[in-house]
């Protein structure tokens, strides 16, 4: 065969594959290994400050989003609650085309529960992937983005891609992570701008909340034009209290379990054995089997009964304490917010998108909240896609955002 027919055999696939390697290696950032093992660090780390990669190679799995011109996967410097160095992994997109005057607008996406192991990463996710149902939506959604002319950067949080404790609903180091992001992608493609907008999907809803925040002063080199939360977790202490008194299986029980266990091993005044059964203590490590699917699905969890696994007088002081920190509606954010809610959701129940929707609004936050009777979890996404590129679309066309506190709509039906 003629050199010239098997540059013909070349797919589409392998020449963007090729040209995401060029692109980070013209941006002077080592090429990382293949698989796996592209997220295990070095074991000696390269100097380097917060949202600096450390490596990055052309994007294979299932978050290569098929519109974009590039799909990197890169791993990156970031830092965990305490401040402490900690290294994440993540994905950049870029569009088709020449970037605008001042480079490509970027979406920030934080993606919500895949699980607790580092292989329920979106980054890590193939068409057979244990959390593929989801990261699919994830993806269509992104690629919508990506096809309207924005680069979209997409964290998968400290603890997932790379191997570390996932602080699982902990809206300060999953939006730093998401921030850092920022950083990482500028320093591979300067075509990115520095005008952004961060999105997310329950648990990456508070991790959106989060970090939009954050964003002004913990990366103030970059200009936050506003942030959309889909189903964004909140009011952790009724959905804890809803759980203890369950007497039947309860869906909410594994996500319940997994912030148990984040914010104990972050505070260690809060002690499990009195909030827990020996029982369930016992099964914890069930939780790291595989993924979140797997959790709901398989084994004990599956069946339990919720009320059965907290002891009699659960001892939960700390973790209250904790979790109030960890509440979005808390919050004051300095650019225009859009919530979205099905009101068929029954993983983020409608009442508590209500309530933090008008906590929100309390906190003196421009707000508007959108909600679609029939969708569920995930079908916010797909639901009020159309009405999160337009609202983006005109935070990035400096249009003022429409201010809805004053006759909030209600999720919850009746």
């Amino acid at each position: 065969m003629s050199f010239v027919h098997k540059l013909v055999k070349v797919s589409a696939y392998s020449l963007t594959l090729m040209l995401s390697a060029v692109s980070a290696a013209s941006a002077g950032v080592p090429q990382g290994p293949a698989g796996d093992a592209f997220y295990t660090p070095p074991s000696t780390l390269p100097a380097g400050t917060r949202g600096s990669p450390i490596y990055a190679r052309a994007l294979d799995g299932t978050m290569r989003l098929p519109s974009a011109a590039k799909n990197t996967l890169v791993l990156y410097r970031s830092v965990d609650d305490k401040g402490h160095p900690t290294v994440v992994s993540g994905t950049v997109s870029i569009p088709e085309g020449k970037a605008p005057p001042g480079g490509w607008p970027v979406i920030n996406w934080t993606h919500g529960t895949t699980g607790l192991n580092e292989i329920c990463a979106p980054s890590r996710d193939t068409d057979k992937g244990p959390e593929h149902t989801y990261i699919e939506v994830i993806s269509h959604f992104l690629d919508d983005f990506v096809k309207h002319g924005y680069a979209v950067v997409a964290t998968d949080y400290q603890g997932l891609g790379v191997a570390d404790f996932h602080p699982f609903l902990q809206g300060v180091p999953n939006g730093r992570n998401a921030l850092d992001l920022l950083r990482a992608a500028r320093a591979l493609e300067p075509q990115i701008g520095k005008r952004y907008a961060v999105i997310g999907h329950s648990q990456g809803g508070e991790a959106d909340l989060f970090a939009a925040a954050q964003g002004p002063t913990y990366v103030p080199e970059f200009k936050l034009v506003g942030n959309v939360a889909f189903a964004p977790g909140s009011q952790i202490a009724g959905r804890l209290d809803s759980v203890m008194t369950s007497a039947k299986t309860e869906l909410s029980l594994p996500y319940v379990l997994y912030v148990l266990e984040s914010y104990a091993k972050t505070d260690p005044s809060i002690d499990l054995r009195r909030i827990l059964t020996p029982q369930a203590i016992a099964h914890l490590p069930d939780l790291h089997q595989e993924c979140m699917t797997h959790a709901l699905t398989t084994g004990y969890w599956a069946s339990a009964i919720a009320k059965d696994q907290f002891v009699a007088k659960p001892d939960l002081a700390n973790f209250l304490k904790f979790g109030a920190k960890n509440e979005p509606g808390t919050l004051k954010i300095t650019a225009p917010t859009l919530v979205v809610q099905g009101s068929s959701d029954v993983t983020v129940f409608p009442s508590t998108t209500d309530a933090l929707t008008r906590q929100l609004c309390a906190k003196g936050n421009v707000l508007a909240y959108k909600v679609f009777p029939e969708a569920d979890h995930e079908g916010s996404m797909v639901s009020g896609q159309a009405t999160a590129l337009e609202w983006v679309g005109a935070r990035f066309a400096g249009k003022a955002a429409a201010n809805e506190c004053g006759a909030l709509p209600t999720a919850a039906q009746h």
